[in-house]
């Protein structure tokens, strides 16, 4: 095994591994044992639900509800785990609870995967990361079902279910509905909605996030007389989380307001914009129907589902920081300074160039599949741009239509899923030999004209 790996980069071994996960998912969703008596499910729709899975966004072709039994629910709710936290997380986990020693290999894995700038501290990264979501999983599923058992009138196997089942779906960002009702019942219950909200920012807003504000908190608890300082990339993070959410919520209202709010109670009408704001990027959870909603929030919609969330999250999309670098640079570049800078750091030039070329090639992939969709498929063209999005951004919202796809339709979503998922990033990266050649010349310069 040593020898194999070391003819792949990081990056390839990487999407080796979850070329293997998806390839063992088939096989366990194929089971019978796993499905319910008399149901069927193609080859197409089965790949088609292993890559939705081990992606975490939620998108089906089939229902999955009426499709698998319990065992099966079970299966989905552990493949949608490893899909979220990441292969090299929970392989790591397990070795630390065998109490094994990771290798120089595994942490440099650990490092790629969890998109890490060095080797030092990856294992304390996993298992604080890993404490931390199960911790909030665990708390957000006790108080729904606490809820849950107190306001409604289902059973209590019914009340543990969906609290945590709904508090794991959250914060994994999956976006799954076993129901057919997502959390249309809860639409007008505010309590409900802002737990859920807050659930699916810890998924999204990044992991090393997540540490650097544990351990704020623990640098506040014991009162050190150093300041505690944010990394860039937290505080980068942070600040286009936070205007995306509020930017994005307000922008809902606005094109709203006149339609689909008309006439409902403001209070309503902001729950669900800041509802939508959140969950376009992350977790693909519903309060009501996107059909109820104009074409030009729909079209937002999908432009948040294209930027997803951030990275080293559960989340897709080409992720909140490259947006963020692209437009400090535009800025930049507009205002005439020779640096890309932000929060008083100069941005790395390595950065900026990744961040524009992910940028490009992200919206060149979701529109040349849009072209191919609107081709092979019979829907209208911003339902053709929801889907797209939506399984770029691995958000898991659709008008729908994903039962219907075609053949070549659902081939695409999977690509952009599986993409998604992965990184743009990494699927270039994967055309770059393990060993670079250092040409040592340069060639000489000339200006073209520009514009």
């Amino acid at each position: 095994m040593g020898r194999f790996s070391n003819q792949f980069s990081t990056i390839q071994l990487i999407v080796l591994y979850y070329f293997i996960v998806v390839i063992v998912a088939c096989l366990l969703l194929a089971l019978p044992i796993f499905r319910n008596p008399d149901v069927s499910i193609s080859f197409i729709d089965l790949i088609f639900t292993a890559v939705s899975t081990v992606s975490v966004t939620g998108l089906a072709t089939i229902n999955l509800g009426e499709t698998y039994n319990f065992a099966g629910i079970i299966l989905l709710q552990i493949l949608f785990m490893l899909g979220s936290l990441g292969v090299m997380m929970i392989s790591t986990s397990f070795m630390l609870l065998r109490k094994k020693k990771v290798s120089l290999k595994q942490r440099q894995l650990i490092m790629t995967d969890m998109n890490q700038p060095r080797l030092s501290g990856t294992v304390r990264l996993i298992r604080n990361t890993i404490l931390i979501i199960l911790g909030f999983e665990f708390v957000g599923g006790v108080i729904l079902s606490s809820y849950f058992f107190l306001f409604s009138n289902w059973s209590l196997k019914e009340v543990l279910f969906q609290g945590f089942f709904t508090s794991f779906s959250a914060v994994a960002n999956v976006g799954v509905d076993l129901t057919g009702q997502a959390l249309i019942p809860f639409h007008d219950d505010y309590f409900v909605q802002i737990i859920i909200m807050l659930l699916i920012v810890v998924g999204g807003i990044g992991f090393p996030v997540l540490l650097e504000i544990k351990d704020f908190l623990q640098y506040k608890k014991e009162k050190k007389a150093l300041p505690f300082r944010f990394s860039l990339f937290t505080k980068i993070t942070v600040f286009s989380f936070l205007i995306l959410l509020i930017g994005g919520a307000i922008c809902i209202w606005l094109l709203e307001f006149k339609q689909f709010f008309k006439g409902m109670p403001f209070t309503d009408s902001v729950f669900y914009s800041f509802f939508y704001s959140v969950t376009t990027r992350n977790a693909g959870l519903m309060t009501t129907s996107l059909s109820n909603f104009s074409e030009g929030s729909l079209l937002l919609f999908s432009i948040l589902m294209f930027i997803g969330a951030s990275p080293s999250s559960v989340g897709g999309g080409i992720r909140t920081t490259t947006l963020a670098i692209v437009v400090v640079y535009l800025i930049s570049f507009i205002r005439g300074h020779d640096q890309v800078a932000l929060f008083k750091r100069r941005i790395d030039r390595d950065d900026v160039q990744k961040s524009i070329t992910v940028f490009i090639l992200s919206m060149v992939l979701c529109i040349f599949s849009v072209m191919v969709l609107s081709v092979s498929e019979s829907h209208d063209l911003i339902t053709l741009i929801v889907e797209v999005t939506s399984a770029f951004g691995t958000t898991g919202l659709s008008l729908g239509v994903t039962p219907t796809l075609t053949v070549v339709g659902k081939l695409i979503i999977i690509v952009l899923m599986f993409i998604g998922r992965i990184g743009m990033l990494y699927m270039l990266m994967l055309l770059v030999p393990k060993h670079k050649e250092d040409k040592n010349y340069h060639y000489p310069t000339e200006k073209i004209i520009i514009g």
